[in-house]
């Protein structure tokens, strides 16, 4: 039997805030990009169902009327996702216009092939219409066509923006290149993930500084709804084929899309049609097909009746009906128009079902940014809707198995994305060195008894969902840069960091390990990879930062899921990080970095994998253990000279402090080292 044991359970207030508008119809995401309309270059990060569209319909009227703009160009990734930026009547609800797009300019809705519509574009240029709505293709292949020169002083708008990647490969990319190197265009890009192209920049690093960023995060945006109230994440193992498993995780009575495997994964039977006609079949008895929307229909044991729509079958026809019955405008709002979705590519990005309650996804996702899109299609506000769920079914390790390395890789990254979805959703951590100059902020709560000027302090703003939070020995950024990292950053860095295979594997499986060994040289080296334009002042400020936001998170789960924390609601959390600060003598950056933030995901893969399970992967893990790199060695150096510093003598290599012992290794061995090259 799979235990079903959920990696973080987040609880929100519902104070409605991100949904209210203001005078102009705006809702507060979208009030607060439109206050940086002025800008040339904004990047508005934002989760999926914030109202990225139409803030940018009052960022582009705004730059046509007032900014001296000739034309909006919206670029979109797929046609589907072009209907988002149909006519909107904006005056009815306040604002001084309306945003329209003449049918011919929407190319998203126009027949035939991109080579046809970069035609229209170039017809687009020469005339006087505003606004023109196309797709990533269709616009690359103008730019290709006509230069950059062509689209000088328009808007430029590139929606779903962690499509776009500095990889000379990407298109995209290159073109947003020269467009900031000539200068003559304003961007505005928005992205619904908060890890911009995965494993590759979306800029370079002299482009991306050229953006005004507005975030609007996750917490505040779930934290605003009316009904949704809490969000579980988790993953759950099953042995054999997913298909027998799928009911223990399936809830027949919860609106539900289900992800089957790619048909490459391990995880899939390479029958995807077959393992749809599984899950029909163990959901209950087939009745037939809808003859209006094409969607399954099927009697549960229970007598209910479900309504099932297959979006893998390869029938166009069919799989056409299906998806227009899905976007029937007449039925958006009809809670029981559907009940089950099952899909393979589609249903992710740009899809919206406001009644889903459970995203559930088989097989690992590579990319991070699927996950957080995935989880977007579940976390939209529904009336009667106050739950909803993401759950990872993975395939557990079988030793016997010859791709028992590539399954153990799956597993580890599944727990890299249930920690990094931990940090998105949780309220966001603004940090101070703590020194007796310091004092309450205002719009703060700091609990029970209030500010404390003797102790570190733990506040929290509830509108803005944001932690105040002093720590003793913190280094503070020197650089506009550093502070803009420590600021919108801190959950890039932690991505880099919880992806990387080394340090979650030693994090979860190495015994020996010293926690300073990840918090501190792991941590540092992803750091000044990632920023190697900061000095070394600056990369250990946002080490700091990051590795405070991580191990806090982890520390006030902890909390949460012992059962220790007040359970009041949305508060759960928050007292926990509270709790965590308030159970240790000082708060303190020496006492963070001895935190390995992994410990709490190995408790959880210890109730969920059997023990059997969990031993082999943790042979396997330790069969490949490494001893230290030249690399991490001089880390190692490094530290241990600000510790002589400090101490007024070196590290110790018998020292029973595990810490300081691991600094001496790395100074006796790069001694070592110096001692060999010089015998030759």
């Amino acid at each position: 039997m799979t235990k079903s044991v959920p990696s973080v359970t987040v609880t929100y207030a519902r104070n409605g805030n991100s949904i209210k508008s203001n005078e102009l119809g705006m809702r507060a995401m979208q009030e607060r990009a439109y206050e940086k309309r002025g800008e040339q270059y904004l990047l508005i990060k934002s989760p999926p169902a914030s109202g990225k569209s139409r803030a940018l319909m009052f960022i582009a009227l705004d730059k046509l009327e007032n900014q001296g703009l000739k034309q909006a160009i919206v670029v979109v990734p797929e046609k589907s996702i072009g209907s988002s930026f149909a006519d909107e009547p904006l005056s009815k609800f306040g604002f001084w216009a309306d945003w329209s797009v003449q049918p011919k300019w929407n190319l998203c809705n126009a027949p035939g092939e991109d080579g046809g519509k970069v035609k229209s574009v170039g017809a687009f240029l020469e005339g006087d219409d505003k606004v023109l709505v196309c797709t990533h293709a269709t616009f690359r292949f103008a730019v290709d066509r006509f230069g950059v020169e062509a689209f000088d002083d328009r808007l430029i708008a590139v929606d779903e923006f962690h499509h776009v990647s500095a990889n000379p490969d990407n298109k995209l990319g290159a073109h947003l290149g020269d467009f900031i190197a000539r200068d003559r265009v304003h961007v505005v890009a928005m992205t619904g993930s908060y890890f911009r192209g995965d494993a590759e920049a979306v800029l370079a690093p002299n482009d991306e500084a050229k953006f005004d960023t507005v975030t609007y995060t996750y917490y505040e945006q779930l934290n605003g709804y009316t009904y949704l109230k809490t969000l579980d994440i988790g993953y759950f193992f099953y042995s054999g084929s997913y298909v027998d498993d799928i009911l223990k995780v399936l809830d027949p009575g919860e609106k539900t899309i289900i992800h089957i495997p790619n048909v490459n994964s391990r995880e899939s039977t390479k029958d995807k049609h077959r393992e749809v006609e599984h899950i029909i079949d163990a959901l209950g008895e087939w009745q037939g097909t809808d003859p209006l929307t094409g969607f399954q229909l099927v009697t549960s044991p229970d007598g209910r009746r479900l309504k099932i729509a297959d979006l893998v079958d390869d029938d166009p026809t069919k799989r056409e009906k299906v998806s227009a019955a899905l976007k029937d405008v007449a039925h958006k709002n009809h809670r029981d128009h559907v009940d089950i979705i099952i899909a393979l590519g589609m249903a992710k990005e740009g899809f919206d079902w406001i009644w889903c309650e459970h995203a559930l996804t088989v097989g690992y996702r590579a990319s991070l940014t699927e996950i957080v899109q995935i989880i977007g299609r579940a976390t939209r506000d529904a009336e009667g809707k106050t739950h909803a769920r993401f759950t990872n079914l993975i395939a557990e390790p079988d030793a016997s198995e010859e791709a028992v390395t590539e399954a153990v890789n799956d597993t580890l990254k599944a727990i890299a994305a249930s920690l990094l979805m931990e940090q998105v959703l949780a309220p966001r951590f603004n940090f101070t060195p703590k020194n007796p100059n310091n004092g309450p902020v205002e719009g703060y709560d700091y609990g029970e008894g209030g500010y404390d000027p003797k102790k570190e302090n733990v506040g929290f703003n509830e509108d803005t969902g944001q932690f105040q939070m002093e720590i003793k020995g913190l280094s503070e950024p020197k650089t506009v840069e550093a502070s803009r990292i420590c600021q919108e950053d801190l959950n890039e860095v932690v991505a880099a960091f919880v992806q990387d295979k080394t340090t979650i594997e030693r994090g979860i499986f190495d015994e020996e390990l010293v926690p300073e060994e990840l918090t501190q040289v792991r941590m540092g080296k992803i750091v000044k990879d990632k920023y190697p334009e900061l000095d070394d002042h600056d990369r250990e400020v946002v080490r700091q930062h990051a590795v405070a936001a991580l191990n806090l998170t982890q520390k006030a789960k902890e909390i949460v899921l012992s059962g220790d924390a007040q359970e009041k609601g949305n508060t759960a959390l928050i007292d926990g990080v509270r709790k965590y600060a308030m159970d240790v003598r000082e708060l303190d950056i020496d006492l963070i970095d001895r935190i390995n933030p992994f410990g709490e995901a190995y408790a959880i893969l210890a109730k969920t994998m059997s023990e059997e399970s969990l031993k082999q992967v943790a042979a396997i893990i330790s069969g490949k253990r490494v001893n230290l790199t030249p690399e991490e060695a001089r880390d190692l150096a490094k530290r241990a000279l600000k510790f002589k510093q400090e101490r007024g003598r070196l590290p110790s290599i018998t020292s029973p402090d595990a810490w300081e012992k691991r600094m001496a290794e790395g100074v006796a061995f790069l001694a070592r080292m110096k001692a060999e090259a010089a015998s030759g």
